[in-house]
C-alpha cells in the first residue's frame, strides 16, 4: 500500500511500525503517556544537581570575598594602630604629668608665694589646677573614658581638698596656714587624689606594648 501512512493501519492500542531494514510491519505499543508527577520529577532531578554546584560555587566565592575582606580590615586597623599609637602615648603623658603637676604637694610647692594670703593662696591654686585641666581637654579623645573620668576625679578632689583646708583660716593669714592645712587633711585620706589615675594610666600604656 504505497502512500499509506504506517499508523494508518492501527489496532486498538497498538500503533503499526514499518521495519525499514526487513521491509515488513510491526505491531508493538506505544509509550505509556507521561504523568505530571514524572514530568515534575524529571524536571527536579535536572535541576537539582545544577542548582547544587551554583550554591556550591555561591559559598566558595562568598568565603573568599569575605577573607579578603578581613584581611583588608586587618591591614587597615593595623596601617591607624601605627599613625594613632604615637598620638595616645603622648596622650597619656601628658594625663601623667597633669596629675603630677596638679598633686597637692606638687602643686603647693609650685604655686607658693610667701606674699600669698590664705585667699590668694587659696584661688591661685584653684586657678592652677582648672587650667591645668583645661588645656588637656583634647586628650580624653585618645585614651580611654576610664581613665578620663579618673583624671577628671582626681582634679576635683584636689580642688575639694583646697577649699576644705581652706575653711575655718582667716583669709587675710599667711599662706604658709593653708598650706600646712592641705598637708595636715592629705595625711588623713587612705591615698592622694591622683594616685588612683595615675594606676589606671600606667595600666593602660601598659597594655599598648
Amino acid at each position: 500500500m504505497a502512500g499509506t501512512s504506517p499508523y494508518a493501519y492501527a489496532r486498538p492500542g497498538r500503533v503499526r511500525f514499518f521495519a525499514v531494514a526487513k521491509g515488513r510491519h510491526i505491531w508493538a505499543r506505544p509509550p505509556p503517556p507521561l504523568h505530571q508527577m514524572d514530568i515534575v520529577t524529571s524536571i527536579f532531578q535536572i535541576l537539582l544537581p545544577g542548582g547544587l554546584v551554583l550554591m556550591g560555587m555561591y559559598l566558595t566565592i562568598k568565603t573568599l570575598l569575605q577573607k579578603d575582606f578581613e584581611k583588608k580590615l586587618l591591614d587597615l586597623r593595623a596601617r591607624n594602630t601605627e599613625a594613632v599609637l604615637p598620638l595616645r602615648l603622648q596622650a597619656y603623658e601628658r594625663m601623667a604629668l597633669l596629675l603630677e603637676r596638679t598633686s597637692p604637694h606638687n602643686l603647693v610647692l609650685r604655686v607658693n608665694n610667701p606674699v600669698f594670703s590664705v585667699a590668694q593662696f587659696q584661688q591661685q591654686m584653684v586657678h592652677e589646677v582648672r587650667e591645668e585641666l583645661n588645656h588637656n581637654l583634647s586628650q580624653q579623645i585618645y585614651i580611654s573614658p576610664e581613665a578620663w573620668a579618673l583624671t577628671r576625679q582626681a582634679v576635683e578632689e584636689t580642688i575639694s581638698l583646697i577649699n576644705t583646708s581652706a575653711q575655718g583660716l582667716d583669709a587675710g593669714a599667711p599662706g604658709l596656714e593653708l598650706a600646712r592645712a592641705i598637708f595636715e587633711n592629705l595625711i588623713r585620706r587612705e591615698e592622694a587624689p591622683a594616685e588612683r589615675a595615675l594606676r589606671q594610666v600606667k595600666d593602660e600604656v601598659a597594655l599598648l606594648f
